[in-house]
Parts: structure tokens; C-alpha cells; sequence
């Protein structure tokens, strides 16, 4: 059915958008909070078993790297509904068979699996929203979906908590084939109706690369992004670690901290959206959002002789600094014109996700080349990718209120 005016925020659509990045943001938060019980069922421990885990972690962002651009090519030449679909189907069934894993080999195969399928949820929905809601509350409804999606990560921690790490990955799987039945509904956007009747270019990738100013543009998008994947990906996820490292005596929970980090992120990443509109400005929100993140960071490397309380407490304020995914994506998908969207929208996020393993790569190399310590070279690498990122907000354009209804020649 074709749709050509703007729907109301709260709508079928805005909703099966958000739910799709909740069931995502579940799937990519899990493996953090159950990787020490899962890899110690299988015979892993200590060094062994944290190398293990940032392999495992590596891979899945690896597949969410490749399913972004396969996703976010289907999304502009079939459709976006045609990504909500099939990208739910195959992390559904690669999330069940992760709970029947029995070597670290068939874990990762199942983890790169889930990536992919994973890859295609947060950026069609956007984009299907983003061109189904007037420009004057574009901002606000993306805002929702990421708020509401981001709580993924709360449940996350409270069924891994609950259940085996094997039931948590069948309870993913379930509930990804739940949202496939209410997705039903759903329909595609008159844009894109309207964009199937001109003779375009539809989901070319390749023309993120052959026009100069193009490819800055998507550059830019994507390098925005970084900081939310160095504090999660590193300093959260990898808590238990540091907090050793920072001498404090009791032990620090990963899953714990990801989850009042999250708590913050979903809240964030609804008031972003409102200030945003306030401001009139993506940009000035982006400002606002990394000083905070920057001051956060700051905090997290002054722990020396801490607390776990103020580790978790530092680790919300870090997650409240970095939710502003739904606006950099949205922004993605602002600066692109309707037979590019789709893939811009699907890749930049995925990019940013794919950026953790070359984030941890630096990391070491700090470590291994110059001899820095650990806590020194992660301090370094958050340094680097602050100013990259601040930089790149900087050469961006302003994309609040833009009309979306236009084409890439």
C-alpha cells in the first residue's frame, strides 16, 4: 500500500522500528554479559578466555560490517520492508543455533551469522521512518526508536541473569521470529513507491565512491559515530578488566555496567532528539553530547583506588555522553537522497560497529610497539578517537529539517 503523507510519532511503524533495534540491541549486548560463563563451559579461563572473547566480539562486528552493506543495498533496491524482514529471519535462526555451540569455532561462525542478520534492523528501520514522518518531527521519532530500542540491553542483563547463556540466545531467537509476526503490518514507504517509477540508480554503493564531495559526506557520517563504540566497545564492556587494573577491590560486573550505561543511553538518546529540536541544529546536540562523553572518559581514567559503585555510576554517565546513535543515524540518512538512503542509513552504523576491532587494534599496538600500559593506551586511543570524531561534526553539514525528498544523479 502506497503512503504518501507523513504518519503520526507514535505509529505501527515507528513501534516495529523500535522493537527491531531492542531485539539488536539485546543480541549485541548479550555476548558481553554471558561471555566468561559461556567460554568457562567450554574449557576457557582467565587470559585465555578474555583473548577468546575479544576475538568472538571482533567477529560479529565483522558480520555486522558486511550484512550493513548487503542489507543497505537491498534496502534501496528492493525496499526497506524487504530488509525488516529478511534481516530478522537470519539472526533469529542464527541466535537459536548459538545455543547449541560446543567449540569456540561454531561459536564465532554463529556469532558472524548473527551479525549479519543483525546488520540490516537499526538502519532500514530509520530510514523507513525517517521518510514516513514530516521533517518538523523527524528527529523525535527517530529519538524513540532508539530510546525504546536501547532498553534491549537492560532485559538483556536481567535474563542473563535468569537463565543459562544457551536459553538467553533461544529466548533472542524467539523473540526475533515474535517481531517478524508483527511487521505484518507494516508498510513501505511512498518515497521509495515513488522512487520505483524513475529510472535511477537504486542502492549503488559504488556512488559513495566516485563523487568527492559524496564520499566526505558519508566519511564524515560514519567517523561521528566512533566514540559510542571505543566507550562501549572498550572501556564498558571490558570493565572487570580495568577496574583490577585501577586497584579497585571489589569486583567489577561487565554485564552490570552495560546495563546502567544503557539505562543512560536510552535515556539520552530521547532527550537528544528533543534538544535537537530545541537547538534547531544536529550539530550543536552532537557538541553538547561529546563533551559530556569526554568528561566521562576523563573520570573513567581517574579511578585509582575506587569504588564499584563509582565505576557503574562513571559508566552511566560515559553511556549518557554517548546516545546519540538515533541522531547520527538519522543524519545518515538526512544527507542522502532517496535511491542512497537505505544504504547509507544500514552501512554508517555498521561501519561505526565494524571500527571496534580497528579501535582494539590500536589499543595493542599502543601496548606491544611503544610499551604504554594498559590503562595508559586506552586513555591514548580515547584521546584519538575524540578529536577524530569532533572534527568530523565539525566538516559535517547541518541536516536538521532537510526535505528527503530528493535523488542522488
Amino acid at each position: 500500500m502506497k503512503q504518501n503523507h507523513s504518519i503520526a510519532i507514535l505509529s505501527i511503524p515507528v513501534l516495529v522500528a523500535a522493537l527491531g533495534y531492542f531485539v539488536d540491541i539485546y543480541d549485541l549486548l548479550l555476548f558481553g554479559m554471558i561471555r566468561n560463563n559461556s567460554l568457562l563451559s567450554m574449557g576457557l579461563t582467565g587470559d585465555e578466555a578474555f583473548k577468546t572473547g575479544l576475538q568472538i566480539m571482533s567477529v560479529q562486528m565483522y558480520g555486522m560490517l558486511i550484512g550493513g552493506v548487503i542489507w543497505g543495498v537491498m534496502g534501496d533496491k528492493k525496499g526497506r520492508l524487504s530488509v525488516l524482514f529478511g534481516s530478522i529471519i537470519m539472526y533469529s535462526l542464527a541466535n537459536i543455533a548459538n545455543g547449541m555451540v560446543h567449540t569456540v569455532d561454531q561459536y564465532k561462525i554463529c556469532r558472524f551469522i548473527a551479525g549479519v542478520g543483525l546488520a540490516g534492523e537499526l538502519g532500514a528501520g530509520i530510514t523507513l521512518v525517517s521518510e514516513l514522518i514530516s521533517k518538523e518531527k523527524r528527529g523525535i521519532a527517530t529519538s524513540i526508536v532508539a530510546g525504546v530500542g536501547l532498553t534491549g540491553a537492560v532485559v538483556a542483563y536481567f535474563i542473563s541473569r535468569a537463565f543459562d547463556w544457551r536459553t538467553c540466545f533461544y529466548i533472542g531467537g524467539a523473540l526475533g521470529l515474535l517481531l517478524l509476526l508483527l511487521r505484518v503490518s507494516v508498510f513501505e514507504s511512498g518515497m521509495y513507491h515513488g522512487l520505483k517509477e524513475k529510472q535511477v540508480q537504486r542502492g549503488n554503493i559504488l556512488m559513495f565512491f566516485t563523487n568527492g564531495k559524496r564520499f566526505k559526506t558519508y566519511l564524515l557520517a560514519i567517523l561521528i559515530g566512533l566514540p559510542t563504540w571505543y566507550v562501549i566497545g572498550l572501556l564498558i564492556q571490558v570493565s572487570d578488566k580495568f577496574g583490577k587494573e585501577f586497584g579497585i577491590p571489589e569486583k567489577i560486573n561487565p554485564g552490570k555496567a552495560v546495563m546502567y550505561a544503557y539505562i543512560a543511553i536510552s535515556i539520552a538518546d530521547l532527550l537528544v532528539g528533543l534538544v535537537s529540536q530545541a537547538l534547531k541544529s544536529r550539530k550543536k546536540a552532537l557538541y553538547i553530547f561529546y563533551a559530556i562523553t569526554i568528561a566521562g572518559i576523563v573520570l573513567y581514567f581517574n579511578q585509582r583506588g575506587g569504588t564499584a559503585a563509582g565505576m557503574y555510576g562513571i559508566c552511566a554517565l560515559m553511556g549518557f555522553g554517548t546516545g546519540f546513535w538515533a541522531l547520527f543515524v538519522t543524519m545518515a540518512a538526512e544527507h542522502f537522497g532517496t535511491n542512497l538512503r537505505a544504504t547509507a542509513a544500514t552501512t554508517v552504523p555498521n561501519m561505526v560497529r565494524g571500527s571496534l576491532p580497528l579501535i582494539l587494534l590500536l589499543f595493542g599496538y599502543l601496548q606491544s610497539s611503544f610499551g604504554y600500559s594498559f590503562i595508559t593506551s586506552a586513555a591514548i586511543t580515547g584521546a584519538v578517537v575524540m578529536a577524530i570524531s569532533t572534527t568530523a561534526v565539525f566538516m559535517t553539514d547541518e541536516t536538521f529539517g532537510r526535505d528527503l525528498n530528493f535523488i542522488e544523479e
